[in-house]
């Protein structure tokens, strides 16, 4: 009897397909796994861990403790400003005759002391002596041998003046010995905007000098003095200044000089200053400092003298004999002192 061949084959087929899922099922399998490895080791590459840094992240996080901060430098306390002159005890003594000052001041020059005084800080005008603290300045600034080059300005300066060129190129020495001894208005303004850049910031810088030094009596509109309207100072403050500027060996130097012989250039060759201070030379130990006169201010002077370690500063403020005045103020100082 035959049979089909589809019935006869089909045993056949299922064994062969049997066959064929043995013989795949291992390799399924081990894709599979290897599928699975292949994700989990993916998964720990991208995040970078290693079973060492798995384990640190497990364990909780320790801040770093903040490093404290530096505490701020307390700021130094700005130094105390120097009184330049101490009041107190004064010298008991009245003038017979009187002096003739309107306003007079002596004060020992080493330690600031006043020894005596009158109406000491009554606002005045002073004219010339106004070139004291130009003088302060203006050293600070100029060396000896700096070249001024004179400003246009400069020839048209009222009054006093030694005839300055507009471009005139003189050395600051010169210009110094001019404006401290023979007194030349133009000389201080020169100086003035060489070390100011000009007259006005220079004004500026002096009336700034004297609320630091605490001269509460004393308001400068120019270099010279030359103008009386709101250029005052007092006998007090005038002492003060001078303590300051007789500490600078250059400002020294030249106020105690009587006489100087400066040369110039062509067509001047030579020029001769001569100190308007005539205690120079006649009063034993005089060694500055400053005459001033304007008619409104009268005559005005800053005198000093050093003898036997004692050095004293005299001001006299309008005065018709300031000389007089000025001898019998350091006659009492040195006999106080000596």
């Amino acid at each position: 009897m035959l049979f089909p061949v589809s019935s006869v084959l089909t045993p056949v087929r299922r064994r062969r397909r049997r066959y064929r899922r043995r013989r795949l099922l291992p390799i399924v399998l081990g894709i599979l796994l290897a599928a699975c490895a292949g994700a989990w080791l993916g998964s720990h590459r991208g995040t970078g861990a290693s079973p060492e840094t798995a384990a640190a992240a497990a364990r909780p996080t320790v801040k770093p403790k903040p490093k404290p901060k530096p505490k701020p430098h307390a700021a130094k306390p700005a130094p105390a400003r120097e009184r330049l002159l101490t009041g107190g005890s004064l010298v008991a003594h009245r003038f017979a005759p009187r002096l003739l000052a309107a306003s007079a001041i002596l004060v020992d020059a080493n330690t600031g002391r006043v020894l005596w005084k009158l109406r000491a800080h009554q606002r005045r005008d002073v004219a010339s002596t106004t070139k004291i603290m130009t003088a302060l300045l203006a050293l600070r600034k100029l060396g000896p041998h700096t070249i001024v080059t004179v400003d246009k300005s400069v020839p048209r300066v009222p009054l006093v003046k030694e005839g300055l060129r507009a471009g005139e190129r003189v050395q600051a020495w010169k210009l110094f010995y001019a404006m401290l001894l023979f007194s030349g208005n133009d000389d201080a303004l020169a100086l003035a905007i060489a070390a100011g850049g000009d007259k006005s910031s220079f004004v500026h810088e002096m009336n700034r000098e004297a609320r630091t030094l605490g001269l509460r009596d004393t308001h400068f509109v120019s270099p010279s003095g030359v103008v009386d309207v709101d250029n005052y100072s007092s006998a007090w403050d005038l002492a003060a200044l001078t303590r300051v500027a007789m500490r600078n060996p250059r400002f020294r130097r030249v106020v105690r000089t009587r006489i100087v012989h400066v040369p110039w250039s062509a067509p001047t060759f030579a020029k001769i200053y001569v100190n308007h201070n005539l205690l120079l030379g006649s009063y034993p130990g005089a060694s500055g400092v400053k005459t001033g006169y304007t008619h409104k201010s009268g005559h005005c002077l800053v005198a000093s003298a050093t003898r036997g370690g004692v050095s004293l500063i005299a001001v006299v403020l309008d005065s018709p004999d300031t000389y007089r005045d000025a001898r019998r103020l350091l006659d009492l100082g040195f006999s106080t002192m000596s």
